[in-house]
């Protein structure tokens, strides 16, 4: 097995099906538009946290430059983007009860997170580990099911299907609330502090 293949299995849990697919479409030498390639992904499912899934579509690690061929092979060092860098994630949370078991165990947890969201992970607050800041301005879309955003002090705001949040560099974290897992797409954009 080579190198590649074995990193990729080792950050994806397979299940049977897909969780999406990544059609990247380019040109070709005669400036014609033609699909690049077309792959299913496999979201990444928490051995730590049941119902949370992470799946990393697509990075650029700088300013793209569109006179060459845009690949993604490799699992980046971070998820988070640096200045004129960008991620995009697709993140399943599950419902607050996880979370509440007494069989949660938040170290666990936190260990697996530094290797699957290597970069983010190290954001997250110690007191409230779902509360974190990072140097991006995100575009979080709620893709499907609900969802509340909290805000400093407390503040929270409910989110549902089609909502969109433009997360500006600030300190916040997601909360299920709910019953069911929602699922988010999140467009990182790397910022200068």
């Amino acid at each position: 097995m080579n190198e590649r293949a074995s990193r990729k299995k080792e950050l994806s849990k397979h299940g049977e099906k897909p969780s999406s697919y990544r059609r990247v479409v380019t040109e070709n030498v005669n400036g014609k538009s033609v699909v690049q390639s077309d792959e299913p992904l496999f979201a990444y499912e928490f051995k730590t946290v049941p119902g949370y899934e992470h799946t990393l579509i697509w990075v650029n690690p700088t300013t793209p430059d569109l006179s060459e061929e845009q690949r993604f092979d490799r699992y980046p060092d971070s998820v988070v983007p640096g200045p004129g860098s960008t991620s995009l994630h697709f993140v399943t949370f599950p419902p607050g009860s996880v979370f509440a078991d007494r069989s949660f165990d938040g170290e666990a947890v936190r260990s697996e997170a530094l290797v699957r969201l290597r970069g983010l992970a190290d954001h997250f607050e110690k007191d409230d580990p779902a509360m974190h800041k990072t140097n991006t301005v995100d575009y979080a879309v709620v893709y499907e099911g609900e969802i509340w955003l909290e805000l400093d002090d407390a503040k929270t705001i409910h989110l549902k299907r089609g909502d969109v949040v433009v997360q500006n560099g600030t300190r916040h974290a997601w909360r299920n609330k709910g019953t069911t897992p929602v699922t988010m797409l999140f467009f990182l954009n790397g910022a200068k502090e």
